[in-house]
């Protein structure tokens, strides 16, 4: 029997079927590739917003998009070395800003092209060998700022925002100078000439920036080495009375750790009272560092040492002006101590030296209380249960 021959319609639908799998219908073009620009920006706002992993896969895919170690490579370089700062992986951002380093190794490029100085003092914060190490790093990042300073300086009329570029530079100078006078007080304080050399810097530093809190400050820590008591006290004073009446977002205010730093520094210099008030303003700004609330309590226990000893003469009407000093540092204490627990705060030495502290406060002062308020400082807690300064 022959074949049947198969129908036009069934041969057309064929044909139809095969032509649609070798066309397929037409699809919307990808989109082109962003610029590593576009995506160093979104990278930055990512970071701004709090997004930490976020804004590192996108800086890593701005430095995948630009050529190995060439100019244009900086700006993803030092992002990813900051963001890395900011997720405690010290190794990696050190990695990142010594390719930066190796790609402008003199801080000439332009800071628009993400050269300058930044990426040194970074890696002399950063420095696993500390020491000279950090020295050479501070000392490029130095030179840098000062080329900048100058070529500001060169100008013939500065409008408001070269002012205020040229006081940053002068100011970010400073640091760095301070920066290695710290290297020199600590880690390179058994070399001949250390002394000399924090002279020579701390010097430096005060005169770039007269009116800036910080070189101030470093100069006070240098006199208090070398027991020149009365010199850390003006220096300590002048650096106080550059900041301490304007209110706290004022950019002459030094930041938080700086101003931890200066608490530490007016108690070793005996100006406790000082001391106490920076520590009342910091509690005000965050009351949630443990370091803070324990120098506070360490404070007021030296104060009412002192005040129990004669040392210091109460103002009339105060009477026992001691108890009232340790009933506070016993509240400080407490409060340094809760915070220490709720944190896993890791500084054990500072969580023993509050805990003899209050031991010897409890054992002197046995439940007293100062105008009928308790001892255990539930006075100071509001209803949301937050600690008030009076």
């Amino acid at each position: 029997m022959a074949k049947t021959k198969p129908s036009d319609k069934k041969a057309k639908k064929r044909a139809k079927s095969a032509l649609h799998r070798v066309a397929a219908s037409p699809s919307k073009p990808s989109p082109p590739p962003q610029s590593p620009a576009v995506l160093l920006a979104e990278a930055t706002a990512t970071l701004q917003q709090g997004d930490i992993l976020g804004s590192s896969d996108i800086a890593k895919c701005a430095l995948a998009a630009i050529e190995d170690e060439s100019v244009e490579a900086l700006p993803a370089l030092n992002l990813l070395g900051e963001i890395h700062v900011e997720l405690g992986e010290i190794d990696v951002a050190r990695q990142y800003f010594v390719r930066a380093a190796a790609i402008d190794g003199d801080g000439t490029v332009g800071e628009e092209l993400g050269g300058g100085a930044e990426k040194f003092l970074w890696l002399a914060q950063l420095s696993e060998e500390g020491g000279n190490d950090s020295v050479g790093w501070y000392r490029k990042g130095a030179t840098a700022l000062k080329l900048q300073i100058q070529t500001l300086q060169e100008r013939r009329r500065l409008d408001v925002e070269s002012e205020a570029l040229l006081e940053g530079k002068r100011r970010k100078l400073a640091v760095a100078l301070c920066g290695v006078v710290e290297v020199y007080m600590t880690d390179l304080s058994w070399e001949a000439d250390a002394e000399q050399k924090c002279e020579a810097l701390v010097t430096e530093a005060t005169m770039v920036t007269p009116e800036f809190a910080e070189p101030w400050q470093t100069l006070a820590n240098v006199r208090i080495s070398q027991s020149r008591l009365e010199d850390a006290q003006a220096a300590l004073q002048r650096s106080l009375d550059l900041w301490k009446d304007l209110p706290p977002e004022d950019p002459q205010v030094p930041d938080f750790p700086t101003r931890v730093s200066l608490a530490r520094l007016l108690m070793e210099a005996d100006m406790d009272v000082e001391a106490i008030e920076v520590l009342e303003r910091l509690v005000g700004e965050d009351d949630g560092s443990v370091e803070v609330w324990y120098l506070g309590g360490w404070g007021l226990y030296i104060m009412g040492e002192k005040q129990k000893n004669g040392e210091v003469k109460p103002e009339i009407g105060e009477g026992d002006s001691w108890r009232i000093s340790w009933i506070s540092s016993r509240q400080w204490l407490n409060q340094s101590l809760r915070l220490f627990d709720q944190q896993d705060y890791e500084d054990e030495r500072l969580g023993e030296h509050a805990k003899e502290l209050l031991a010897s406060l409890d054992a002197e002062l046995k439940g007293e209380a100062v105008n009928g308020e308790e001892e255990d400082g539930d006075d100071w807690e509001d209803e949301d249960g937050d600690i008030e300064i009076d």
